[in-house]
C-alpha cells in the first residue's frame, strides 16, 4: 500500500516491526458487506488511526475507525458508475486536513474527485482526462498526482488548474528522466519525491526541481534477488 504525508513520528534505523500483524479492516472475507473490502488498494491512516480504504472492485471509500468491527462507507458506495455520488474503480484516497474533504483517484472515470469527509453525498471533480493511480499531498496543501497513461508526476498547487511536472513526463521509458506505469508517490519534508515505478521494477527518487531521477530500490531487472523488485 502506498503511505501518505509526512508523520511526525521517528522511526529508528534499526527498527524492526513484529512478524505478525493484526488484522484492522476487512477480517471477513471478499464482499461488499460493511464488515468487508474488495480488491481494497489505496490506504491512508489518519492522526487518530483512522482507516481510510480505497475498496476499489466495490467502487466505495470506506472509513474504518481504531479498534472497529466494521467499516462507513464516506464515499460512493452506489454501484459503479460515472456519477457525481459514483465512483468507479477507486485506486488511492487521501485526507486534506485543511478543507475537510476526502481526494480520491477514481480511476475509470479518468478523475481525481474532491468528497466531503463527513455526511458527503456527492464528490467534486477537480482534475479531469487524468490516468490517476496513486495521489498524495504535502505540508503546505500542494497535491501530487500519478498519470500512468503520460508516466509523470504532476503537483498542484492551491488553487492551481494545470499543475506542473516534477517528476517524468518524458514519455514512458527506462531512462533516468523517465517512468514506466507509475503507480504511487510519496513526497518527505524535503519535497523529494518517491515513485513505485512498477513498469520498471523500481523505486526512484525525484529531488524537488531535478530533471532526472535517482534509483534507490530495485532497477536490476524484474526477479526475486535481494537486489530486485
Amino acid at each position: 500500500s502506498p503511505l501518505h504525508s509526512p508523520c511526525s513520528t521517528t522511526i529508528h534505523l534499526n527498527a524492526q516491526w513484529q512478524q505478525n500483524g493484526l488484522t484492522v479492516a476487512g477480517v471477513n472475507g471478499q464482499g461488499n458487506g460493511i464488515n468487508q473490502l474488495s480488491d481494497p488498494y489505496g490506504l491512508y491512516v489518519d492522526d487518530d488511526q483512522t482507516l481510510y480504504v480505497a475498496d476499489q472492485s466495490n467502487h466505495r471509500i470506506v472509513e474504518w475507525k481504531s479498534g472497529a468491527t466494521s467499516g462507513q462507507v464516506v464515499a460512493g458506495g452506489n454501484g459503479e458508475g460515472s456519477g457525481a455520488h459514483q465512483l468507479s474503480n477507486p485506486y488511492d484516497v487521501i485526507v486534506d486536513k485543511e478543507r475537510d474533504s476526502l481526494i480520491i483517484s477514481d480511476y475509470s472515470n479518468a478523475r481525481v474527485v474532491r468528497w466531503p469527509r463527513r455526511n458527503g453525498t456527492s464528490g467534486e471533480t477537480i482534475i479531469s482526462n487524468i490516468d490517476c493511480r496513486g495521489l498524495t499531498m504535502d505540508e503546505n496543501g500542494s497535491l501530487y498526482v500519478i498519470d500512468v497513461g503520460k508516466a509523470e508526476v504532476r503537483r498542484y498547487r492551491r488553487g492551481e488548474s494545470q499543475g506542473t511536472v516534477v517528476a517524468g513526463g518524458n514519455g514512458s521509458g527506462n531512462r533516468l528522466d523517465q517512468l514506466c506505469s507509475p503507480h504511487y508517490v510519496f513526497v518527505d519534508r524535503d519535497h523529494s519525491m518517491y515513485v513505485s515505478d512498477q513498469g520498471n521494477a523500481r523505486v526512484m527518487k525525484w529531488v524537488e526541481g531535478a530533471k532526472q531521477g535517482i534509483v534507490v530500490a530495485g532497477g536490476q531487472g524484474e526477479g526475486n534477488g535481494l537486489t530486485q523488485l
